[in-house]
């Protein structure tokens, strides 16, 4: 046994509390020695907090969260929307479709003399189930509103210059969208 490694046999408080050996206090085993204690030293021994840098990566990973959700979010919605639109859109073009038929049963209608119940019946079944899905007839007395008709003629009349005073076809919408414009003659007032 060498000198050195009797003395550290008999005196092992000299290796320090925290487990160093060899250089001063306060000086870990794996730094190297370079004079300073280290103990009140300005000198920062590491700028990185690993507490700060837990956090900051936290607070990285919950914006990416907070992002992400935002994004899925508005795809979801952007998604909804999507398949309201094309739901609507085969709705409009099957009530379309129908919409001539609903035209011959009236005129089929208005010949009141070869017209026996069962069409009226009929008639009246399909508009019924037309008006549930959401088909409403455009309003066409009174003023012409360019929005929802179509003029198809302007006549001199005793009504009102701009009044509706002949419908040649009916309008329908659909919910709040026009689906057909009403296709009227509109009055160019009284010839004077």
């Amino acid at each position: 046994m060498t000198e050195e490694q009797h003395e550290e046999r008999e005196a092992p408080s000299s290796r320090g509390t925290a487990g160093f050996a060899g250089g001063s206090a306060g000086q870990r085993q794996d730094e190297p020695h370079d004079g300073s204690s280290g103990v009140g030293s300005t000198e920062p021994r590491d700028s990185t907090d690993p507490l700060e840098a837990v956090t900051r990566e936290r607070d990285e990973y919950l914006d990416a969260l907070q992002r992400l959700k935002a994004e899925f979010d508005n795809y979801r919605k952007r998604v909804a929307r999507d398949q309201q639109e094309v739901a609507a859109r085969a709705h409009e073009r099957l009530v379309r479709e129908i919409v001539p038929v609903l035209d011959d049963l009236e005129r089929a209608i208005a010949h009141e003399g070869d017209i026996d119940e069962g069409v009226r019946l009929i008639h009246r079944q399909l508009s019924d189930s037309l008006a549930k899905e959401g088909l409403a007839e455009i309003p066409t007395d009174g003023k012409f509103d360019p929005h929802t008709q179509e003029a198809l003629l302007s006549q001199p009349s005793e009504q009102e210059e701009g009044t509706v005073i002949e419908v040649l076809q009916k309008g329908y919408k659909l919910g709040d969208r026009v689906l057909r414009p009403a296709r009227v003659v509109v009055s160019q007032g009284a010839d004077g």
